[in-house]
């Protein structure tokens, strides 16, 4: 279904689809959403899947950034294709009547300082595979305008889940959204499922499961303190963080002695935990929504709720599975209706903006 100008505005609801790709490469998120008016803020679930990556695409994501420039737009295009058939299969047999898709992408490079951000997975192509209007590119009129690009999802956090004192969600990164002075702010914490999994992928595992690996393992002190001492740990917002940063600072520290993976991985949880309490306490936070996968893992937020001094809040799964893929369904309804779903409070650009980019199938 195309929208047209005519009717764009009169609409009392939106069906839109979600699409999120995360840097722990778990999968494609796809969430059916509809947005109600008025402002389109009261929303609902109505179907959500995560199509898991085979090892092929997986080591092609992983390995992107290492390739030509042929090589990438090559995969920037099979990936779009790729994406809109899955949506395609998707909606097969469900008929819902979908207005829009909204795709974050697959990132790539993220260095905001450099003005350098790539997210796989052409819009054009999605739109035309799938015969609905794509918007795509959510990052790079921010990061033009001075932002980090990042992170995207805070608006969302204000506007749809505004019931909480602050939103963190756990997946590749950690990263937090909430008020402060009445202004919304929000940043990455620190790195999560990006470090656990490939440390768990040495050890044979897909992933570390309830955090029972690193729970078998002792914290490595001289290792604690050394990721501790991290200088992105002194920054102040807006700040974010990208794969570049983790193979710059991170595993070389990770790397430098031959430790047992499982108390490098025992080591890594207390520093995660000891990174996101001291982020919320900080700011005097007394209830948080938490979100992502690392949300599932058991010994993970038990270290946490130790650490941290307000009350944790875990709603039910397909909000934990499926919020990023909500979100940008809302940041994508926000672009076609032409409002801002950019913030500069958070990303530090010049102003606020409505980005992304909008291919008409």
């Amino acid at each position: 279904m195309n929208l047209s100008q005519k009717n764009l505005f009169s609409k009392q609801s939106f069906t839109v689809i979600g699409l999120m790709s995360g840097t722990s490469l778990d999968g494609l998120d796809i969430a059916i959403c509809r947005f109600s008016d008025p402002g389109y803020r009261d929303f609902e679930l109505i179907d959500a899947k995560t199509v898991s990556y085979d090892n092929n695409l997986k080591k092609k994501l992983r390995e992107a950034g290492e390739l030509s420039g042929p090589g990438l737009i090559a995969l920037h295009r099979e990936y779009g294709e790729w994406t809109g058939k899955q949506v395609l299969e998707f909606l097969e047999n469900k008929h819902p009547d979908i207005d829009i898709i909204s795709s974050h992408g697959h990132t790539v490079f993220h260095e905001p300082h450099k003005k350098l951000n790539f997210q796989l997975g052409d819009g054009t192509i999605i739109a035309a595979t799938t015969g609905i209007i794509t918007v795509s590119d959510f990052r790079s009129l921010d990061i033009t305008l001075g932002g980090q690009g990042a992170p995207l999802i805070p608006i969302v956090d204000r506007d749809l889940f505004g019931e909480y004192e602050a939103c963190v969600n756990i997946g590749g990164f950690a990263n937090v959204s909430l008020d402060i002075d009445n202004v919304r702010k929000a940043w990455d914490i620190c790195p999560v499922n990006t470090v656990l999994n490939r440390l768990a992928g040495e050890l044979g595992l897909e992933f570390d499961k309830d955090g029972n690996t690193g729970r078998s393992g002792k914290v490595i002190n001289d290792l604690l303190i050394q990721l501790e001492e991290l200088k992105y740990y002194e920054e102040s917002p807006p700040k974010s963080l990208g794969t570049e940063w983790l193979d710059k600072f991170v595993w070389p520290i990770i790397d430098q002695k031959n430790y047992r993976t499982e108390d490098i991985m025992a080591t890594f949880y207390e520093h995660v935990s000891e990174r996101i309490a001291a982020d919320l306490n900080k700011h005097s936070v007394k209830s948080v929504l938490f979100t992502g996968g690392g949300t599932k893992n058991s010994y993970l937020m038990s270290l946490i709720k130790n650490k941290f001094s307000g009350r944790v809040v875990i709603p039910d799964e397909k909000i934990i599975d499926f919020k990023e893929a909500v979100g940008f369904a809302y940041l994508g309804l926000l672009r076609i209706l032409e409002r801002p779903n950019c913030l500069a409070s958070v990303t530090g650009a010049q102003k606020d903006s409505c980005s992304g980019i909008i291919s008409l199938a």
